[in-house]
């Protein structure tokens, strides 16, 4: 018996969030660029470690453009410092994307006489300590309500992490440090700011990239501990040319992580399918997903991966 189903993985959930032309889901920050660079984000990948109040984030990025002077902003819940911030190695992501690609299985009856041990049975994994972290000098801008809260270089990326008071004090402060802001930041940084999230701008440092021969950005990673569980997607649509994807790897030692602000449709993972579409798998797949994506006018969360 053949059927369209995945490994169980513990606690692993993969949603996949496709197509969001109209204001919906994307990346979790934006881009800006100087001068009239002209940058686009059409798929991203992420991964969310969540155990407590920690929180690991991973962001990879499939963007068009140059790395001249390119940045990205994104809200976080609190001020990172250095020891929180690394780069990260790019085949963590594709470890991760090959181990949740869909798959077709077969399956036999097992042998009654012979019980596999169930995964509830298994040790769970041994889960390390979090150190207490130093505070980084805070420098303002008292003029612009913007405040410079930490400032440091992690690998081919400078960071700053910013605070505001008002939306048009932060765009101001970044136009005046040479950024050209996407059209509509502006209204889209107002609810973060005043829920006093803080931003997290990574710029690249050309001097470092081009000495490491590097072709491409590599996935930047944060860690923090803060009792918000969240992902701030919003602002990505700024960086929108139509329609985007998102895939977001959900990793928890405790039970099943969903959206709370989106529906989560699951793909029809459990059915039986005919012996030839052993062959044609990879198209088969790709229609089925694409029907129940329209089928759910494009508004969804797809959980395709569990």
């Amino acid at each position: 018996m053949k059927q369209l189903k995945w490994l169980i993985s513990l606690s692993m959930i993969v949603l996949i969030i496709v197509g969001f032309a109209s204001p919906a889901l994307a990346f979790c920050g934006f881009y800006v660029a100087k001068a009239d660079a002209s940058l686009y984000n059409k798929a991203s990948q992420v991964i969310i470690a969540r155990e407590g109040n920690r929180t690991i984030l991973t962001m990879a990025n499939d963007y068009q453009g140059s790395v001249k002077d390119f940045a990205l902003v994104v809200p976080v819940p609190v001020i990172l410092k250095p020891e929180q911030v690394k780069v990260g190695d790019p085949k963590i992501i594709q470890r991760l994307d090959a181990f949740s690609a869909p798959r077709l299985v077969e399956y036999f009856d097992p042998d009654p006489c012979n019980p596999q041990p169930e995964y509830n049975q298994l040790p769970m994994p041994a889960t390390r300590g979090v150190q207490t972290l130093e505070e980084e000098k805070r420098q303002s801008d008292s003029s612009l309500g913007v405040t410079i809260e930490a400032r440091f270089t992690v690998g081919e990326y400078d960071i700053l992490i910013l605070s505001a008071k008002e939306s048009d004090g932060l765009e101001t402060w970044l136009i005046q440090n040479g950024y050209q802001i996407p059209e509509g930041a502006s209204a889209l940084l107002k609810p973060y700011i005043q829920q006093g999230l803080k931003f997290f701008v990574a710029k690249v440092n050309l001097e470092k990239f081009d000495q490491n021969g590097f072709q491409t950005l590599r996935p930047l990673m944060m860690a923090y501990e803060s009792p918000r569980f969240m992902l701030p997607i919003r602002l990505g649509m700024i960086n929108a040319t139509g329609e985007q994807d998102l895939i977001v790897y959900l990793l928890s030692p405790q039970g099943q992580i969903e959206l709370t602000n989106y529906r989560t449709v699951k793909i029809p993972s459990d059915q039986e399918i005919p012996e030839f579409v052993k062959e044609v798998f990879p198209g088969f797949y790709k229609s089925l997903f694409t029907k129940a994506y329209e089928r759910e006018q494009k508004k969804v969360a797809f959980l395709e991966y569990a």
